[in-house]
């Protein structure tokens, strides 16, 4: 039971990722790779920060903004100076990668669980389980009212119009550059959020841990959209955090599968 509780707790966790990626795959029509190396760099951010003792919500803002930054890189190679989308964000990521060693100063770095959301004291009381589902219920919850906020401001229609029909867009008078870079700057940073997030979580951060989180943030969007259906805009963010639980679970499935099968090879052996 231990193993699928911490299962959908980290299904709560990355699903922050999801909607981020979600913002500008889905909404701005955007593929940026830029994911993978604003992930870690919010866990190198979150991680040296924390190790010189700075105030917690001062690393998780400037972590934001970190990740903000190399958003605005992306969008703006690619808005301003024409270079293909997919090309804009890899020449990014492959700079960030000696950015984000240089910010940790080696290959991976521990952080101290004292310092962690994951350890604030509000939450003592609890058992490790409990605490680390509710700060993450808590940590989604408050995403997800800030994106519907959001999106269902004017600035928000704007970023939706300017997703689904850029030349309309344009001749409604939204100055569709800009707020396609917005999107890509907001995306960025939600998603070294989630890295920074990560990292507290892991008790360490590496420069490779951003890898393979483009992937992990689409199946679980893709798996979503499969399992829970609407039209409704708050109605595909539930989807995309139901969808990032449901791919830790195959997750889990696989592995234990494959731990069994590992075990009945070696009884037949012996």
């Amino acid at each position: 039971m231990t193993l699928i509780t911490s299962t959908i707790d980290q299904g709560l966790l990355w699903s922050l990722l999801s909607l981020g990626v979600f913002i500008t795959f889905r909404i701005l029509k955007f593929p940026d790779m830029t994911v993978e190396g604003s992930f870690p760099l919010g866990a190198a951010v979150t991680a040296i920060m924390l190790q010189n003792h700075h105030n917690l919500l001062l690393t998780l803002l400037v972590t934001f903004i970190g990740g903000c930054l190399a958003g605005l890189v992306t969008a703006i190679l690619y808005n301003y100076f024409h270079v293909q989308s997919l090309l804009a964000g890899i020449l990014t990521l492959t700079g960030l990668y000696s950015i984000n060693l240089r910010i940790l100063g080696q290959a991976n770095l521990s952080i101290d669980s004292q310092h962690s959301l994951y350890e604030i004291p509000f939450f003592s009381g609890l058992s490790t389980d409990n605490r680390l589902i509710l700060i993450n219920l808590v940590i989604i919850l408050v995403a997800v009212v800030l994106l519907v906020g959001l999106l269902y401001t004017e600035f928000g229609q704007s970023l939706l119009a300017a997703g689904d029909n850029p030349t309309m867009a344009l001749s409604q008078g939204i100055a569709v550059k800009r707020t396609n870079s917005i999107g890509i700057v907001l995306s960025n940073g939600l998603i070294a959020l989630t890295g920074g997030l990560v990292a507290q979580y892991n008790g360490f951060a590496d420069v490779n841990m951003g890898i393979g989180v483009m992937v992990i943030g689409l199946s679980a969007i893709i798996i979503g959209e499969r399992l829970l259906t609407g039209r409704h805009f708050l109605s595909k963010l539930i989807s995309i955090i139901l969808g990032s639980v449901v791919y830790r679970l195959i997750l889990l499935l696989v592995c234990l599968l494959y731990t069994s099968d590992a075990a009945d090879d070696g009884e037949s052996v012996d």
